[in-house]
């Protein structure tokens, strides 16, 4: 179905929006849409309401086939092929295929609040530190990175003159035997 087929089809009903839309278009009335013109036909939305109407023409629901499964959209059906020569009939289903569509926007504007539009920044470290002070409630220190930790072995065993970290510093040093030299250059292997 075209673009012109679509909109001579919708004459009866009044102006509509028609967008493309997957592989085929999208209609709809002040933004909200309620109808699906696909490769396999035309497809209204429906609810609890008409669905029933829907059934009784022996239509489907919208279905389509993945890799791996099938998919059945439940909220649109296929518009029944005698609708297409009664445009006036035709037009009493896009009306009730638009009630569907306008109760299913407000059923999920209701169930779900508009967040703020200003995005929520994480509180820092200090926000926390505050805020945990404010209620009386103990601090926890925050852990310092990896990085962070061995820098700060780094500056303790230096500030002590050993040159060597907590860890090592806690272990006793090994005595060194001096080997007599023999002219030749140790390995790696060798020297450890």
């Amino acid at each position: 179905m075209d673009r012109e087929f679509l909109t001579d089809l919708f004459a009866d009903f009044g102006p509509v929006t028609i967008r493309r839309m997957f592989s085929g278009y999208g209609i709809s009335v002040d933004g909200v849409n309620f109808a699906l013109s696909l490769r396999a036909g035309l497809f209204f939305r429906a609810d609890d309401e008409t669905i029933p109407r829907f059934e009784a023409e022996g239509s489907k629901p919208f279905s389509y086939q993945t890799s791996t499964r099938s998919v059945t959209v439940a909220s649109y059906w296929q518009l029944p092929a005698r609708l297409f020569d009664d445009t006036e009939e035709l037009g009493e289903w896009a009306r009730a295929a638009l009630g569907a569509a306008q109760r299913a926007a407000l059923k999920k504007r209701a169930r779900k609040p508009r967040k703020a539009k200003t995005a929520q920044v994480k509180k820092t470290e200090a926000e926390k530190t505050q805020a945990r002070k404010s209620r009386g409630a103990p601090a926890k220190a925050a852990k310092p990175s990896g990085k962070a930790q061995r820098s700060k072995k780094a500056r303790t065993a230096k500030a002590r003159g050993t040159g060597r970290t907590k860890a090592s510093a806690a272990k006793p040093a090994a005595t060194r035997v001096k080997r007599p030299s023999t002219g030749k250059r140790r390995t790696k292997s060798e020297s450890r």
